[in-house]
C-alpha cells in the first residue's frame, strides 16, 4: 500500500478525519473563489457585481456568519460521522473562510479590504488554512489518542513532552512569533527554532527581558529581517488578495 493509502486509511476512515477534511477543502475552495470574485468586481470584469440592499452593502462576511453558525449547532446536534457531519462540516470551512476573508474589516470596524490593512485577513486565512490543513492530514506532535495502549512509562514520557512543547509554543508566542507559535502546535521542530531564538523588539517577552544591548540586538535582527523578507511577503500578499490602496477615510457622522 503506497503512503497515501496508509494516510487514508489510518487517519481519514479509522481517524475520523473525513469531516475535517471536507472543511479544510471547502476553506481554500472557498477563499480562492471569494477572492476571484472580489478582484473581478474590482476590475469591472466578468457579471459579478457589489450586492447593495437600499443603500448599504452587503459584505460577504454576514452570510459567512450565517453559514457558519448552521454548520456549529448542524455539527453539535448531528450522531458521530452521520452525512450531517459532513454536510455540517462543509458548512463550517464556507462560513469560516467568508468571515476570515473580512477578518481586517471586521477588527477595524471600517472597510479595509482593498488596503493594507486588509492583508492582515491574508495572514489570518494563511494560518488557519495551515493549522487546519496540518491537523487534517494528521501531523501532531504525539498521538494522544494511542497513549491509553501504552505503559504507565510510555503515558508519563508522552506527558512530560506535551508540557514542555507547549511550553515551547507559549515562548515563542511570547518572543512575537506568532505564526511559529501556531504552526509549531504541529511541528515541534519549528518552536524549538523560534523559542532559542531572539523575541521581536516589541514583543511581551522583549519588554520584559531585554534591555540595552540585547534589546538593540533584537531590533537589528527585525529590522534585517523584515527588510530581506518583508519584499517577498509583500508581493505574495498583493498576489492574493491585490494590490493594497489607500483607505477611504470614514465619513464624520
Amino acid at each position: 500500500m503506497s503512503w497515501l493509502g496508509i494516510w487514508w486509511h489510518d487517519e481519514v476512515v479509522y481517524g475520523y478525519k473525513g469531516p475535517l477534511l471536507l472543511s479544510f477543502t471547502a476553506f481554500v475552495i472557498t477563499f480562492v473563489a471569494t477572492r476571484t470574485i472580489t478582484r473581478l468586481i474590482r476590475a469591472g470584469k466578468g457579471p459579478f457585481h457589489d450586492i447593495d440592499n437600499g443603500g448599504v452593502h452587503m459584505h460577504h462576511s454576514t452570510p459567512g456568519v450565517l453559514i457558519l453558525i448552521l454548520g456549529a449547532f448542524m455539527a453539535v446536534g448531528s450522531p458521530p460521522l452521520s452525512v450531517w457531519t459532513y454536510v455540517s462540516g462543509v458548512l463550517v470551512g464556507i462560513g469560516a473562510s467568508l468571515v476570515l476573508d473580512e477578518f481586517a474589516m471586521l477588527f477595524r470596524l471600517q472597510d479595509v479590504y482593498w488596503s493594507q490593512e486588509g492583508q492582515l485577513s491574508l495572514n489570518v486565512v494563511t494560518l488557519a488554512a495551515g493549522c487546519v490543513g496540518l491537523a487534517a492530514v494528521g501531523v501532531s506532535p504525539v498521538k494522544l489518542d494511542r497513549l491509553a495502549e501504552s505503559s504507565n512509562a510510555a503515558r508519563l514520557v508522552a506527558t512530560v513532552w506535551l508540557v514542555s512543547h507547549l511550553t515551547l509554543v507559549v515562548i515563542t508566542a511570547l518572543k512575537g512569533k506568532y505564526p511559529m507559535a501556531l504552526f509549531g502546535l504541529f511541528v515541534a521542530p519549528i518552536t524549538w527554532f523560534g523559542a532559542i531564538r531572539l523575541a521581536r523588539p516589541t514583543s511581551p517577552w522583549a519588554r520584559r527581558r531585554y534591555s540595552g544591548a540585547k534589546l538593540e540586538r533584537a531590533k537589528q535582527r527585525a529590522a534585517a529581517f523584515d527588510e530581506r523578507w518583508g519584499p517577498v511577503r509583500r508581493h505574495w500578499d498583493d498576489f492574493i488578495g491585490g494590490t493594497p490602496v489607500s483607505p477611504t477615510p470614514p465619513s464624520a457622522s
